[in-house]
């Protein structure tokens, strides 16, 4: 991603194009950055769902992502927008983590650990998840609603800006998908792993991205609507990732041994 908004913000579209100036730019590509660096934990449960993923892979995957973030997500923002020429304070991206990654970790593990203790294994898959899963459903929805609220104006604005940065994520989306997707079945990798492998380093953990842009940036700055826009194409999208992991279930089976 950070090739990307290398080659089609500062390159082509401020630099040949002339559509923006340097300092715009930077904070387009750091906001592409930020989105980027952030791979999905949450909505890559949904994406595994309509692939027929298998459950614990994919949990296994989100985890790992998880804490791989705590560690990484700061230091690679910093250096890859540090090339940019923007300079990031540190503590805000650990402050991000913190909130965003740790703590929540933190509050599923104990609740979960709290739970089996104090009512049971039983109790706890047959009752208790099933009446949870609707609040993580409308939890999600209404950060979608409150993300374009917050951000409508912007958007609408900004709207050819929006189709521009559509395309470099686009590309990434398709890239990384496409590639781990023929990686696995060159590996013999069973099509229920491999689809949501190809799915979750396409997805993105857009929460996070953006509230990283609007703390570091401001609501209103162009590293903010790029994280937007990651949220705009995503759903769409992943859709049609799904799609096509699901229409080349038979193809992909061909190669693969049970």
């Amino acid at each position: 991603m950070a090739l990307l908004g290398f080659i089609f913000v500062k390159t082509l579209y401020s630099g040949r194009l002339g559509l923006f100036d340097a300092e715009t730019a930077n904070s387009y590509t750091a906001g592409l950055i930020i989105l980027a660096a952030a791979p999905c934990t949450a909505m890559v449960f949904v994406w595994s769902y309509l692939t027929d993923g298998d459950g614990p892979y994919t949990l296994a995957q989100v985890a790992i992502n998880d804490l791989i973030m705590v560690f990484a997500f700061a230091p690679v923002v910093m250096f890859l927008v540090g090339v940019t020429g923007v300079h990031i304070p540190g503590e805000i991206l650990f402050i991000s983590v913190l909130v965003f990654i740790v703590i929540p970790l933190v509050a599923g593990w104990l609740s979960r650990t709290t739970l089996l203790k104090t009512r049971g294994a039983a109790w706890f898959e047959t009752a208790f998840l099933p009446k949870f899963r609707p609040v993580t459903v409308m939890a999600l929805l209404m950060t979608l609603i409150m993300i374009f609220a917050f951000q409508a104006e912007n958007i609408i604005k900004n709207w050819i800006v929006v189709l521009l940065l559509a395309i470099p994520i686009l590309i990434q989306v398709y890239f990384n998908s496409s590639l781990t997707y023929l990686l696995m079945r060159l590996f013999r990798v069973r099509h229920d792993v491999a689809a949501p492998g190809a799915l979750i380093g396409a997805s993105n953990f857009f929460e996070l991205a953006v509230a990283v842009a609007i703390t570091l940036f401001g609501p209103t700055s162009p590293a903010a609507l790029a994280t937007v826009v990651g949220v705009l194409v995503e759903v769409p999208v992943m859709l049609s990732v799904c799609k096509a992991c699901v229409n080349t279930r038979s193809w992909y089976a061909r190669r693969v041994v049970a």
